[in-house]
């Protein structure tokens, strides 16, 4: 591996953890949610920093403060780090963290060209993005010749760009660090899980659902494939999934004062990672109101609101205000997707949303089975864009192909004994963010619309199905096991096969590159030839290793997260 990717893999957690690790220690929090928090404040942190470097045309080189800072921080709150790594909680999330690390590098590794139904050109849309905040572009640049700067949301373009500073902005360091962001997801999914586990009573105790919420993701093809695709749409359910957990720290009895704060900060850094936190943000702005119906006579509710609102206001703003000076209003708050979408679109609105909502809940599985998306001349390419967008765009199916019966079961097992106002919220929140996630997909998406706004919700269902491992008969978590297996082979095997030719190595020995190819479909050419006319190197290239080997490496870990739900559960006993 090169001397920089080396070093990424060093930098990364210094900043990310260390920035804002003397801050989130000394909050009333317990050690997980600390090294969660910390992650969060870290990289609003670098975001803030990146903008005014940006701002202010300060060299690239500035950017070797952060590390240093992050080890100064990690070094000042040594004390609390050594806690922190003695509770059992916590210490299961770390563990946790780094195999997902290792899995889902390990699959990057496997990556020579993006491919993948229709899937084509955010990946260098978003890597130009953070090349425009490190090398000062013109103002005015339209990206993949269409989008201008004002249509995206800049926060993770700009932590890219800042943790790629030190090293070179080099497009295999962009995937690398890509990845690193999506995998920051398992932090909150992983507190959720251990959170809405029934109680302390139950075999394994918090540590299995941590170590079973791992082992779910590593597993499931949806987020495999998301953090492995080098766009910011984990990196704000990272953000999302926190603001939710404290959103309900902050509506325990008893909850910790910094709980609405850090909601807050959480949900504004959501909204300038990717748009698509809009609707989770309106649902629980709504519920926040809703809960506290009972104190609307109460000045401190409306004085708390206004703080929480000025927090998350107050990020949002940073970059609302700076492209408004630049663009315009118009500009900055309507070109986005969402909402420039074509006008037949605008005419047929609600047929649009009735479609895509029938499409993203319902799998239709016959319907598809010839579709332009599909077409090429490679059987083992149609079987994979066909499992990859089941997998990807229907809702149901981003659960598994067995977890989303397991979760239904699930659901109405909780429902029975969740109390009334639980129950509302949940169903409040789960079924308006659906919603409101279809009606802002934009255009027509006859293959469902999950992967646009509905990751958080996927995520968040994924992290409820690691909480019921224990509470499953020994025949579902079969039948889970299997369905899991199912979805190594066919949502993960296949499409990382695929995107590293293997499978045309081994099944169509002797065919020419060129052959291979164009075997596949329009999307994957256009991908493959972004790549050789843009003369990208690659994170597989940057490291080129044995399949094989990577295979085995990648066997490894996922045994290593295997046994480690069964040692959680014996140190429980």
């Amino acid at each position: 591996m090169p001397p920089g990717l080396i070093l990424e893999l060093v930098l990364f957690p210094l900043v990310t953890f260390g920035l804002a690790w003397p801050l989130a220690s000394r909050l009333k929090l317990d050690p997980s949610e600390r090294l969660s928090v910390a992650a969060v404040l870290s990289l609003v942190a670098v975001y803030l920093v990146a903008f005014v470097v940006y701002i202010l045309r300060m060299p690239v080189a500035v950017f070797w403060v952060l590390p240093a800072l992050g080890l100064t921080g990690l070094a000042a709150g040594r004390h609390a780090l050594v806690a922190a790594l003695s509770d059992v909680s916590a210490r299961a999330l770390l563990i946790g963290q780094a195999l997902i690390v290792g899995w889902c590098v390990g699959w990057l590794a496997l990556v020579v060209s993006y491919s993948g139904g229709g899937w084509v050109g955010d990946w260098i849309e978003h890597f130009d993005r953070a090349q425009f905040f490190l090398r000062h572009w013109p103002i005015d640049t339209e990206f993949l010749g269409i989008y201008p700067l004002s249509a995206r949301p800049p926060l993770a373009n700009l932590v890219t760009g800042a943790l790629l500073g030190p090293i070179g902005a080099t497009f295999a360091g962009y995937q690398l660090v890509t990845t690193l962001l999506s995998c920051l997801a398992f932090l909150p999914a992983a507190l959720l899980a251990r959170r809405f586990q029934p109680g302390p009573r139950l075999e394994g105790g918090p540590q299995t659902a941590i170590a079973v919420c791992a082992v779910l993701l590593m597993l499931n093809p949806s987020f495999v494939e998301n953090t492995t695709f080098a766009w910011t749409k984990l990196i704000e359910v990272f953000f999302f999934l926190n603001g939710l957990y404290f959103f309900l720290r902050a509506h325990d009895e008893g909850g910790p004062s910094a709980a609405g704060p850090l909601c807050a900060a959480s949900l504004g850094a959501a909204a300038l990672a990717h748009y698509s936190a809009g609707p989770y943000i309106v649902m629980l702005a709504g519920a926040w109101f809703a809960l506290g119906r009972t104190r609307w006579r109460d000045p401190a509710f409306w004085r708390r609101t206004a703080l929480l609102g000025l927090i998350g206001g107050s990020i949002l703003c940073t970059w609302l205000g700076w492209s408004s000076a630049n663009y315009g209003i118009r500009a900055t708050l309507f070109s986005n997707t969402s909402v420039a979408v074509p006008e037949y679109v605008h005419s047929h609105r609600l047929l649009v949303f009735a479609l895509n909502l029938r499409d993203t809940v319902v799998p239709q599985l016959p319907r598809f089975m010839f579709s332009e998306i599909t077409s090429q001349s490679s059987p083992w390419g149609y079987w994979r864009d066909w499992f990859f967008l089941l997998y990807q765009q229907n809702l149901l199916l981003a659960f598994g192909a067995v977890g989303w019966l397991v979760l239904a079961r699930e659901l109405v097992r909780s429902a029975r004994s969740a109390s009334r106002r639980s129950l509302w919220f949940w169903t409040f929140f789960s079924g308006g963010t659906i919603l409101l996630s279809v009606l802002a997909g934009g255009e027509r998406g006859t293959w469902g619309c999950a992967n646009v706004c509905l990751q958080g919700i996927a995520l968040l269902g994924r992290a409820f199905l690691a909480s019921r491992w224990a509470t499953l008969g020994r025949g579902w978590q079969l039948a889970w096991v299997a369905g899991a297996c199912f979805d190594l082979c066919f949502g993960i095997g296949l499409q990382f096969g695929i995107q590293s030719f293997a499978l045309d190595r081994w099944l169509a020995p002797g065919t020419s590159f060129a052959d291979k190819a164009l075997s596949y479909s329009a999307f994957a050419m256009m991908n493959l030839r972004a790549k050789m006319q843009r003369q990208f190197v690659f994170f597989a290239d940057a490291i080129p290793a044995n399949n094989v080997l990577l295979l085995a490496l990648l066997a490894a870990i996922l045994t290593l997260a295997v046994l480690r739900v069964g040692r959680s559960r014996q140190d429980a006993r």
